[in-house]
């Protein structure tokens, strides 16, 4: 059984946000402005280049290989509301930590 948690939703909105919706329900916006100032994220501060942003093995990507993991764009939405939780997954068990 795979537990893993996959994007099955990514919105392209303004302000280099994406509105992302998870196989486990997890939904919000995922913020990628502190990521731009890397070069291999250059393209994405042309607006039309970013809106082709697609969900694509299990995270989120663009036509030039520009990609984001689920476990990070969960982390960064979950921490933009002040709290943490994460997920540790071993066979037949879900461990939670949640903290401020």
């Amino acid at each position: 059984m795979d537990t893993t948690d996959k994007v099955i939703k990514a919105v392209p909105l303004d302000d280099d946000r994406i509105e992302i919706l998870t196989s486990s329900g997890i939904s919000g916006i995922f913020d990628v402005k502190p990521y731009l100032g890397g070069s291999a994220f250059q393209e994405l501060h042309d607006e039309s280049y970013f809106r082709t942003v697609r969900p694509a093995h299990g995270g989120i990507a663009w036509p030039h290989e520009q990609d984001f993991c689920a476990d990070t764009i969960i982390w960064d939405m979950q921490r933009e509301f002040g709290w943490i939780k994460e997920i540790w997954f071993r066979p037949g068990v879900q461990i939670w930590h949640m903290g401020l």
